[in-house]
């Protein structure tokens, strides 16, 4: 292999290398967003009222038959 050759390789993957950590640092930042949509569409949902007349045995069983 002449010098040349091996000038390509060694650029070649430090090229690949370059490439793989810029994806590698998008992907986080994707993530990231991600994280703070998720969280923000959590915190905005209402809080349910409480209903502090009904009695208590409401909603402890589901009736399950058609």
């Amino acid at each position: 292999m002449d010098v040349n050759g091996i000038a390509n390789v060694a650029s070649t993957l430090a090229d690949v290398g370059t490439s793989q950590a810029v994806s590698l640092a998008v992907l986080k930042k994707a993530i990231d967003f991600g994280t703070e949509s998720a969280t923000a569409l959590i915190e905005a949902i209402p809080q349910a009222p409480s209903l502090p007349n009904l009695p208590a045995h409401l909603g402890q069983n589901i009736n399950t038959t058609a």
